[in-house]
């Protein structure tokens, strides 16, 4: 099968402690599957700290800044000072992995929506765009997010997962979507499966959310059940294949998207 050339994962978690004991071996696999650059994701203040150190020592490698609504509830004037700094800095290329999670409720929803309005606040302060996370918060989601859209310079929902009902909104707002593996789970991405079509191809993005949401329909399996960038050109197959397109052109599509997007220094012979 001829590789699919170039790509960019907009969204790895690259620090993550399951990649510990081989992260050269990770990115060195990413390259070779054609994976041209990767943008790191930060989660909370030490994880955000951690991308950023560790894009900065790649070739083409950036990464956000923020706190997930699981760990809204260590929110504070510190943490906002870190990611405002961090936000500062080069290869840092949005803010987030900010948003709502309703499903889990790791942090109470009131400081959820507390994080979630101040790192939006924060992202317009900068010019920076934004890199959300939404489960089972649609409605409060997109309310939050259109009190503020007007300023940001950018909005993509990362690893979107929903179908219809919650895609037209976002795409009323001006919403970039991130797809992930979840459309090769037969048993809970049908609703995201159907909606693929009506994303406009101009806001179409992909990504692993490695280590996390391997691609059920991959064979062999993965290791351990751990996903890598290196898996991002059978997403994007899928993907294409799920849309009618033609899946070369979905990842030189999705490739300038994300190069505009994040403001990424991707060469011109790898893209």
């Amino acid at each position: 099968m001829d590789q699919l050339q170039p790509l960019v994962d907009i969204g790895v978690n690259l620090t993550h402690r399951r990649f510990n004991s081989d992260r050269d071996q990770v990115i060195e696999r990413a390259h070779a599957a054609g994976v041209v650059a990767m943008v790191l994701t930060g989660v909370d203040a030490d994880g955000s700290a951690a991308a950023a150190e560790l894009a900065g020592t790649l070739p083409v490698a950036a990464s956000t800044a923020g706190v997930h609504p699981h760990h809204a509830k260590h929110w504070d004037r510190e943490t906002e000072s870190l990611i405002r700094e961090l936000g500062g800095r080069t290869q840092v290329v949005a803010i987030g992995e900010a948003g709502l999670d309703f499903n889990r409720d790791f942090s109470p929803r009131p400081q959820q929506e507390e994080a979630f309005a101040a790192q939006l606040e924060l992202a317009a302060e900068l010019r920076l765009p934004v890199f959300l996370h939404q489960r089972d918060a649609a409605e409060r989601f997109t309310a939050i997010l259109a009190d503020y859209r007007d300023a940001l310079p950018g909005v993509v929902v990362h690893c979107f997962t929903d179908g219809r009902e919650v895609l037209f909104p976002l795409l009323d707002l001006d919403c970039h979507l991130g797809v992930t593996g979840w459309v090769c789970d037969e048993r809970r991405g049908s609703a995201l499966r159907e909606c693929l079509p009506s994303i406009p191809a101009e806001r179409l993005m992909v990504e692993t959310d490695a280590p996390f949401l391997p691609p059920r329909d991959l064979d062999p399996k993965p290791p351990q059940g751990r996903n890598e960038p290196a898996f991002l050109p059978h997403i994007a197959r899928r993907v294409a294949a799920l849309r009618g397109d033609d899946p070369q052109r979905l990842a030189e599509g999705t490739t300038a998207n994300a190069r505009t997007f994040f403001g990424l220094e991707i060469p011109d012979q790898a893209a």
